[in-house]
């Protein structure tokens, strides 16, 4: 095997090693290798410990205040802890640092929908469809949780 086949598959396995811990739409998918919190915290939500997903994510936001995937992790965090107020205020941080960012709008429309408040789900509807110029799957999940919240009410 030549060495730059090696280097290849190497540069593939840490590719798809580290690609587990990334979303999509992360700004920045290598902080997560860079903070133990952050770690713990995508694995805590992995494993739907919300309250221990929290607490981990607001250590590494200490550090790290202005990064977008940590506020809307607190927010989907504290979403499935049924604490919106606290959601609402993660997710409304984490757009204000990133106005594109995907998975803050997908997740704030969808806690919109769950407190009743379908027109607040509409305008992220709207804000993804101008950041997504081709599909993307924060677009599709939120429209289909909209047309779903519709046909129920």
């Amino acid at each position: 095997m030549s060495c730059a086949v090696r280097v290849l598959l190497a540069v593939g396995l840490l590719v798809f090693a580290t690609g587990s811990f990334a979303e999509a739409y992360e700004e920045n998918p290598t902080a997560v290798e860079r903070d133990v919190d952050y770690a713990a915290g995508k694995k805590a939500m992995g494993d739907k410990r919300w309250t221990e997903a929290a607490a981990r994510f607001k250590a590494a936001a200490r550090r790290d205040p202005d990064n977008a995937d940590l506020q809307n992790y607190l927010g989907y965090s504290y979403r499935n802890l049924k604490q919106f107020d606290l959601a609402f205020a993660y997710y409304k941080r984490a757009i204000e640092i990133n106005p594109r960012h995907r998975g803050a709008h997908e997740y704030i429309g969808e806690a919109y929908l769950m407190v009743g408040n379908l027109p607040s789900a509409e305008q992220h509807l709207k804000a993804l469809r101008d950041i997504c110029l081709l599909p993307c799957e924060e677009l599709a999940d939120l429209d289909k949780a909209i047309r779903e919240h519709r046909a129920k009410n």
